[in-house]
């Protein structure tokens, strides 16, 4: 048998193509023609894997839209949450202020009875004093007799301005405390406020609609692109038959 030259063989392989022989392409690839008996498989095979490419490409678009979805549920009920537990705070904040004030104001009821009592028995103990001395025969009013109920009177006057002193001291700080709690009842509010509007920015169905539109036009490009490669292939194809 002679020997055919490479152009020879490459003619005879495509003038056989008809009758079910192999042919090959530009790129040196043999293709089985579909109408041989040994090319179906081949030719199913190619095939399927070309169709099962874009039916994975959509399940895998779903799948991430509906990730980016829960995804952004769950940053949603999270910033929910906390939204939800700065509101406490503010609330239990607010409390506390109320619960601070009545304890300066009870402080301060507490003193003036503290110091009534007290100038009362101070008055007592002067009257006592008073007539102890008249029933010595002191007189009353003048000599070391006044001086000593002048300096009573002097006394109960300093331990009345240093009860009142500690009162007031007492009644505010507690007040400054109510203020504090006030202040975080205030900030704690806006924090929740901040939160929610934070959490009203986030669209899980908007977030999912963009995966959709994103994995779709990838979808679109890699199909468009395929579908110009086969283009390109049929041509050729048909320029060396």
């Amino acid at each position: 048998m002679s020997q055919l030259s490479f152009t020879q063989w490459n003619s005879q392989i495509h003038t056989d193509s008809a009758a079910g022989a192999v042919t090959f392409n530009q790129a040196g690839m043999d293709v089985l023609n579909p109408s041989a008996g040994g090319g179906g498989f081949a030719s199913g095979l190619a095939s399927g894997l070309q169709t099962l490419g874009p039916i994975m490409a959509i399940f895998g678009a779903a799948n991430s839209a509906i990730g980016t979805f829960y995804a952004a549920k769950s940053a949603q009920n999270q910033l929910k949450s906390q939204a939800l537990n700065q509101q406490f705070q503010s609330e239990m904040s607010a409390i506390n202020a109320k619960n601070a004030e009545f304890s300066a104001q009870q402080s301060m009821l507490s003193s003036a009875k503290q110091i009534g009592r007290y100038t009362m028995g101070a008055g007592q103990a002067k009257s006592s004093a008073k007539a102890s001395m008249a029933a010595r025969g002191i007189q009353g009013g003048v000599g070391s007799a006044a001086e000593v109920v002048g300096s009573m009177d002097l006394i109960k006057e300093i331990d009345r301005m240093t009860m009142s002193a500690n009162s007031v001291r007492q009644a505010e700080s507690i007040r400054n405390q109510a203020m504090n709690y006030r202040n975080q009842s205030v900030m704690a509010g806006l924090s929740a406020d901040n939160l929610n509007t934070s959490a009203g920015t986030i669209s899980p169905y908007m977030g999912m609609s963009t995966s959709l539109l994103t994995s779709a036009a990838d979808i679109g490009q890699n199909w468009a692109r395929n579908n110009r490669i086969d283009q390109l292939i049929a041509a050729n194809s048909s320029v060396r038959s």
